[in-house]
């Protein structure tokens, strides 16, 4: 056996004459629908399969003899018609076999060919004269199947053949079984099949093979305009050439009969014949063979024809008795058989070649041992496929998978994976859509304006199509009483022909008082005519009727319509509405805000026709495609979602309609084709794309959808399992497969691998959301468990094993196994499981890919899953380049790259039980491999890659030896936490507003709609990497010393439990009594509500937050809580009364009673607050002045202690130049003529405000930036700043300074903010005595910003100086932008040594370019027992840049010497200004290029 056998492919279930590489016996199989009726199968074999498991062994050339890619089908003899096929010649490839002895080499060839077919002459022709200028050719040509070729000249577009067979001219029509593309049955007397279109002239072609059809008769049918086309008033008739078996006395051998006939079933695309139609084909098959041998053809030549061979076997020269055979004389395909069954038992080992020759001479033994027994050969031959041969083989040691060999992954810099698409906000696609809104039709027109009425409330909205035109089909209720609106597009004049129910499906009469004027009553129905409507214009018409129905007990209107002559029906059946409105109301779903709820109307009103069948839902999602690719972003995610309430049952997947599993997949194809185009060139969308591809599924055009069909037959003939709970499936199968049937069939594996045990049947199914109600409610039902043998299992197993990979190429867009399959290619004979089908290769793969692709293979179910998630990654490295690039089989890429990414979610979630004791740095490791997967699948990445160039560094770290490690890995894990909720926020905003909608409007339950993103997160990566993220943290503060806590306030608390979502939520209520808030959310730049004693939260506020100095201002305890338990424990206790007592670095607390209360330290302070004088201050004179000017009736404290320090600081500290509009500009400003208008404008609203109308706050400031600026104003202050140095907006042009004079009045404006109107109110501080000067200043573009406080806020240790240090502008630190900056303390007597506390996890920083910018600066900050400082705005001239950091690079936390320099000088900075006021200091500055800047200082609240 030396020969390499790697040619041989894996047969195929549903082809003629299987081929096998052991020399099997050929076997005819008649497919899904041949062998329904006793007596008539055409071919009536009883088919065994005997197909391996899935293996995917590294073998080599010449070493496949048993290679798993070579999966035989083992068939057994079935019919005696057959016995001549069946010799021992192997049949199908070349193979060529080494044996011992003299025997010869033999290399034999059975590959079966086409039908045979004969040429085809003109037998006769005919022209007719149609009407006017209208010309009908008809020609008649002969051969083995008579053909009729009608072709029409100037003609209309809508023409159909009206026609039917004669078998004699007494008779009524036939309708024969063979019948071109398109043909429906009209009304079970003709066939109707519409004309082709070929360059301005129509054609059709038409076969006859019934031999018994002597004739055909037909009428040319215009649809579009009813009108009928005869000859002369009859029938065209056209006769057809007599096919009289030929005399001769040869007899055809039944067996070449069936061979012709299956290979015309195949031909005509395994149509499921009736028995007739079986008996019609069996016998045009006979007379075709006959019309062979008229023409001078042998049996023999035919028999070559078919199967390509000699015609002789070596059984024809006789059967040898038992006794008489020796060893030699066994057939070789008997010993092939068992060579390959032994193989199989073996664990299909990688054999080399002398082992396979020893293997196969072990075979023959085994066989010689059975005739040695008296068996006879052809008893063998039966038992063999059956496995019923004993013999014994030793299995291979089964594979060590903890310890396997690991891939070299390529070096790559992370920058190529950047994907950094111009996000596209919900706000801007809504403005896009309202710029170009979508023209309307006039039915929409009408729709829309029932709609819109006052009072009106939907029940039911439907939208059905007719031909080329819908009908929309509307029913509302309004003050108690149903009507339902009807109107169409439709020219024709239409009849509604309808009735009422009191339950569905029955036909009532409807009472007199309801029939609309005009309308017929029927015995159990009315008639009603529509009326024409003109909507936007003349030419703009449709037709409609308006029923109202009352209130009765009626529930639904069933009906039809009538045209002309014809009825037009709901794909044949009866349209109906039902008068049962959904179960939470259109309008709760704030009206589609922040969707595209035009998309989602039309998705709503077409579900009723998308139910029907996955085939309809996916051609009805592949005809709105192109819009919802027009709408962008939000039309893409009405897709999804659609498509994802079916995913999750939440649809009805079937209502009465059978369909084929091939033409499912053929929508799915379809679908998948247009989303493929639209991923190339959209590629920004790409993310949403990938995930509404994973939830439709592959799909694929022809055999790979009706191989579902097929297979399960072969799966009930194999296993002797036809009836009960198989059958039942099986009948479902037929009717309308769907992802269930995966589940299904997962469900019987699991049942059968356990044993039989029922109840993890049930277990399997249940988990995955199918109940025993569920498999009641499909249209084929099922209604039993599954009930095998025992003798049954292995070959149950098999095959359903292979079976699932069959639904899975179908129905999953995840499936590895068929993904690579798909891409690397399949032969038409069958390989692996995908049987029957022809798939090439994708082209252009990288070099090398399918050997890593079978390394997946070989370790996806590996218990240590680093070498697995290296592999898997490595493939979607590899593939990535292309996904970029237009190619035809890109969708095939895209799913297998689906797959990779799929896998590695599951491989992870396997691993978690052994990650319980696992080493820190093994999990880093896991996680740097999930964040590397989860940036391949993300559109938006950049702040994903800078996480993972983190972790890189961490690991590099520790590695190392560096004692800071942990701290360094907890700023990166808080940061990957940062990452993944911000990608969980954009999709709620994206998904859940569009989930809301069409599941208000589809009536779908509420718990399913409000999960719906949150279980989108769940189904994709980032869960993952999410779990793997929180299992971290604890190890990581253990080593770091972080404890559970950060204590931003430490101060003792009593006070009850209140748990809240966000702190912005709540901080303008007042609470009666003592609270401890927990809260999910703090933003950073909150007020602390009246009555809050404490807050927690998991959020991380910087310690220099606006939100964090107030809760230290107001002896609020503040901290953030890393330990979910805890977080979760005090949670459970909300309402109870807690009594928190902090230190520097923790927090404990206990339930308290209420006595404890009254002697807390926070007793006394909830309650009024003391009220705060202000004094208003008046215009000076100035609308600009000199820092040299500043004084306390001019400008506030912190425009005064920046002229302060300026000369007095030492000199390598920076103080930049100052100017400043003093208090009493803006009022100045408002009294001006100028702005009369604005005056009055505002005096209204804020008498508004006193009244108690806060929602005027955001009116007020809109009104101030209406102010224009006076002359003299622009004129001073132009003289200030060119006197001081400083660059005059101006100067650049007029629209630079109305860019200076809109940032100022936004400072002013910012008076009016929530946050600090509602600061003053509480503290009683008149809001009108409130002044604003404006501090002007030049914006130094900062390489870092910093605030510092000299003494340690967390401590209150006055010997040391904290700090807080972030990249680009400072707005980031003080304002409300997430994660945490670097924080170190210094003491003040080792300025020169500072520690570091924690490295920053702020994913974003500010940058901007030369600017001025504007600061608030007014009277009611840093008052004594009040904090208003960073309650009012500052505003730079130009807007800043947003850009998303990447710490790895920075020296400031990889450079040590430059670290210690720049964090010691900020250090001395704020110990010198501490002196130089003599008390603590709160202090913001600067770095740029090294050296230190201070913007402002104010005392240490």
């Amino acid at each position: 056996m030396s020969a390499p056998l790697n040619s041989l492919q894996r047969p195929s279930l549903i082809s003629v004459f299987e081929i096998y590489t052991l020399h099997i016996p050929i076997i005819l199989i008649t497919g899904g629908n041949m062998s329904n009726s006793v007596g008539h199968s055409l071919l009536q074999p009883t088919v065994l399969k005997h197909q391996s498991q899935k293996n995917y062994s590294t073998c080599i050339a010449g070493n496949t003899l048993f290679q798993a890619q070579v999966t035989s089908q083992i068939r057994k003899l079935s019919s005696s018609a057959l016995s001549s096929l069946l010799s021992t010649d192997f049949r199908g490839h070349r193979l060529t076999v080494r044996k011992s002895g003299l025997r010869p080499k033999r290399v034999v060839s059975g590959l079966v060919q086409a039908v045979l077919t004969t040429d085809q002459t003109s037998e006769l022709g005919e022209k007719y004269i149609l009407g006017g200028d209208i010309e009908m050719q008809v020609e008649v040509k002969f051969g083995s199947i008579p053909l009729v070729e009608i072709q029409v000249a100037n003609n209309s577009d809508h023409l159909y053949l009206h026609w039917g067979g004669l078998q004699n001219k007494k008779e009524k029509w036939v309708l024969p079984g063979r019948r071109p593309e398109g043909t429906k049955v009209y009304k079970e007397r003709a066939l109707r099949t519409p004309f082709l279109k070929s360059g301005s002239n129509l054609f059709l072609k038409v076969e006859i093979d019934d031999p018994s059809i002597q004739a055909i008769e037909f009428l040319i049918v215009d649809e579009a305009n009813n009108k009928w086309y005869k000859n002369n008033g009859q029938n065209f008739h056209v006769k057809l050439p007599s096919r009289e078996k030929p005399v001769s006395n040869v007899v055809v051998p039944e067996d070449l009969v069936q061979i012709q006939a299956f290979l015309r079933w195949e031909k005509k695309g395994k149509q499921m014949y009736t028995p007739e139609q079986e008996k019609v084909e069996y016998e045009a098959a006979r007379a075709e063979l006959y019309e062979e041998i008229a023409r001078g053809s042998s049996i023999e030549d035919i028999r070559a024809k078919l199967t390509k061979k000699d015609g002789t076997s070596s059984e024809q020269t006789g059967v040898l008795e038992p006794s008489s055979i020796r060893k030699s004389d066994i057939p070789d395909d008997l010993a092939q058989i068992q060579a390959y069954i032994r193989w199989e038992k073996a664990g299909k080992p990688n054999f080399s070649a002398d082992q396979q020759l020893i293997e196969f001479e072990e075979a023959r033994k085994d066989l010689q041992k059975e005739l040695e027994k008296g068996t006879s050969l052809d008893d063998i031959r039966k038992r063999i496929t059956k496995g019923e041969i004993q013999t014994k083989v030793q299995k291979p040691p089964e594979k060590n998978t903890n310890f396997t060999h690991r891939i070299q992954r390529k070096k790559r810099d992370l920058m190529q994976l950047l994907n950094k698409h111009i996000p596209v906000s919900v706000k801007s696609v809504e403005e896009k859509v309202s710029m170009k809104p979508k023209t309307l039709s006039a039915v929409e027109l009408y729709s829309k304006a029932i709609e819109e009425q006052e009072g009106i409330n939907i029940l039911n909205k439907k939208t059905y199509r007719l031909v080329d035109e819908e009908l929309l089909v509307l029913a509302t209720k309004a003050s108690g009483k149903i009507r339902v609106h009807l109107a169409t597009g439709m020219k024709e004049p239409l009849t509604l022909h309808w009735a009422l129910s009191k339950k569905a499906g029955e036909w009532l009469a409807p009472p007199e008082n309801l029939l609309p004027q005009g309308s017929t009553s029927l015995v159990a129905a009315a008639d009603t005519q529509f009326s024409t409507l003109s909507i936007d214009g003349s030419a703009n018409k449709i037709q409609l009727l308006e029923i109202e129905i009352g209130e009765g007990s009626f529930v639904g209107m069933p009906f039809v319509l009538f045209s002309g002559k014809r009825w037009i029906k709901n794909n044949g059946s009866d349209f109906y509405v039902e008068f049962v409105g959904p179960k939470k109301a259109i309008k709760d779903a704030s009206d589609g805000k922040g969707t595209a709820k035009a998309l989602l109307d039309k998705i709503a009103g077409l579900e009723s026709e998308a139910q029907k069948s996955f085939m309809h839902r996916f051609n009805i999602a592949a005809d709105l495609m192109e819009e919802a690719k027009d709408t962008g972003e939000l039309g893409l995610a009405a897709i999804l979602v659609w498509m994802r309430f079916m995913a999750t049952r939440q649809l009805i997947w079937n209502k009465n309609y059978n369909v084929k599993p091939r033409e499912i997949s053929r929508a799915q194809d379809r679908l998948t084709d247009l989303l493929q185009n639209v991923y190339v060139n959209y590629q920004q969308y790409s993310e949403l794309l990938r995930m509404i591809m994973s939830t439709v599924g592959r799909g694929g055009e022809g055999d790979v959808g009706q191989r579902i069909r097929d297979e399960i037959l072969v799966i009930q003939r194999n296993n002797d399992c036809a009836g009960g709970m198989m059958e039942e499936w099986h009948q479902k199968l037929h009717n309308n497969t769907s992802p269930d049937d995966v589940v299904i069939c997962q469900a019987l594996l699991d049942y059968i691998k356990s044993d039989f045990d029922i109840s993890v049947y049930w277990n399997t199914l249940n988990t995955n959301g199918i109940t025993k109600e569920r498999l009641l409610s499909y249209d084929r039902a099922i209604h039993h468990e599954p009930n095998f043998r025992r003798d049954q299992k292995d070959s149950l197993l098999r095959d359903l094993g292979s079976y699932m990979r069959t639904l899975k190429a179908v129905h999953s867009g995840a499936d590895l196994e068929s993904a690579i399959s798909n891409c690397m290619g399949y032969k038409s004979e069958g390989q692996g499981f995908m049987v029957g089908v022809n798939i090439n290769p994708v082209s252009g793969l990288p070099s090398g890919f399918p050997e890593l692709l079978q390394f997946v293979l070989e370790h996806v179910e590996d218990k240590n899953v680093e070498t697995l998630l290296e592999g898997l990654l490595e493939a979607r490295e590899e593939l990535r380049p292309l996904l970029s690039k237009p190619n035809d089989r890109l969708k095939d890429l895209l799913f297998l790259d689906i797959a990779l990414d799929s896998t590695v979610r599951t491989a992870i979630e396997r691993s978690y039980e052994d990650l319980n004791n696992a080493e820190p740095e093994r999990v880093m490791y896991l996680i740097t491999l999930l964040l590397e997967n989860l940036i391949l699948s993300s559109d938006n990445n950049e702040d994903l890659i800078y996480c993972l160039k983190g972790w890189n560094q961490a690991i590099s770290m520790l590695e190392t030896g560096d004692g800071s490690w942990a701290l360094f890995a907890k700023s990166v894990l808080d940061r990957t936490r940062l990452a993944l909720a911000s990608k969980g926020e954009l999709y709620h905003q994206l998904l859940q507003p569009s989930a809301e909608y069409l599941g208000s409007r589809l009536g779908l339950d509420q718990w399913a709609v409000s999960i719906f993103t949150e279980e989108m997160i769940r189904a994709g990566s980032a869960a993952s990497l999410s779990s793997l993220v929180n299992r971290l943290d604890p190890i990581l503060r253990n080593v770091a010393h972080l404890g559970s806590w950060q204590v931003i306030s430490p101060v003792e608390a009593v006070g009850y439990i209140v748990v809240v979502d966000e702190l912005l939520s709540v901080q303008n209520k007042s609470y009666a009594l003592p609270t401890i808030l927990v809260a999910k959310s703090v933003r950073g730049e909150e007020e602390i509500p009246d009555g809050a004693v404490a807050v927690v939260t998991p959020d991380m506020p910087d310690v220099l937050s606006h939100v964090s100095v107030r809760a230290r201002n107001s002896k609020v305890c503040f901290a953030t809580c890393f330990d979910t338990n805890i977080l979760d424990d005090l949670r459970a206790k909300e309402g109870k009364l807690l009594k928190l007592k902090p230190t520097s670095a923790d927090i404990t607390y206990s339930e308290v009673q209420e006595g404890d209360l009254k002697g807390s330290n926070n007793s006394e302070q909830v309650g009024p607050p003391p009220s705060i004088k202000l004094v208003k201050k008046e215009f000076a004179g100035k609308f600009a002045i000199s820092s040299e000017e500043f004084t306390s009736e001019m400008v506030g404290a912190k425009s005064r202690n920046i002229a302060y320090l300026k000369g007095k600081v030492p000199s390598w500290v920076g103080i930049p130049t100052s100017v400043a509009l003093p208090f009493g500009v803006f009022e100045k400003v408002l009294s001006d003529e100028l702005n009369k208008g604005v005056s009055e404008k505002l005096q209204i609203l804020k008498k508004k405000l006193v009244a108690g109308d806060f929602d005027v706050l955001e009116e007020i400031r809109k009104t101030v930036l209406e102010l224009a600026a006076p002359t003299q104003l622009v004129q001073e202050l132009k003289n200030k700043m060119k006197s001081s140095d400083m660059p005059w907006p101006g100067d650049e042009g007029e629209q630079r300074w109305e860019q200076a004079w809109i940032a100022i009045k936004k400072v002013w404006a910012s008076k009016w903010n929530e946050r600090a109107y509602f600061s003053t109110r509480k503290v009683k501080l008149d809001h009108d005595l409130l002044c604003m000067a404006v501090l002007v200043q030049e914006i130094i573009n900062a390489d870092y910003a910093f605030v510092i406080h000299t003494t340690n806020p967390s401590s209150g240790d006055s010997s040391e100086i904290y700090a807080e240090v972030v990249k680009g502008l400072g707005e980031t630190l003080v304002g409300a932008y997430p994660g945490r900056a670097l924080s170190f303390i210094s003491k003040k007597d080792k300025l020169d040594s500072p520690k570091v506390l924690g490295y920053p996890s702020k994913p974003i920083g500010l940058f901007i370019k030369r600017s001025i910018i504007f600061r608030s600066d007014s009277n009611g900050e840093d008052l004594e027992g009040y904090a208003g400082a960073g309650l009012y705005d500052s505003v730079p001239m130009d807007e800043e840049e947003k850009v998303v950091l990447d710490y790895s690079c920075d020296p400031l936390m990889i450079d040590g010497n430059f670290q210690k320099s720049i964090l010691s000088s900020i250090g001395r900075a704020g110990d010198a200004i501490e002196k130089l006021y003599g008390s603590p200091q709160d202090i913001e500055g600067v770095v740029r290029d090294g050296k230190i800047y201070v913007v402002q200082t104010r005392p240490q609240m």
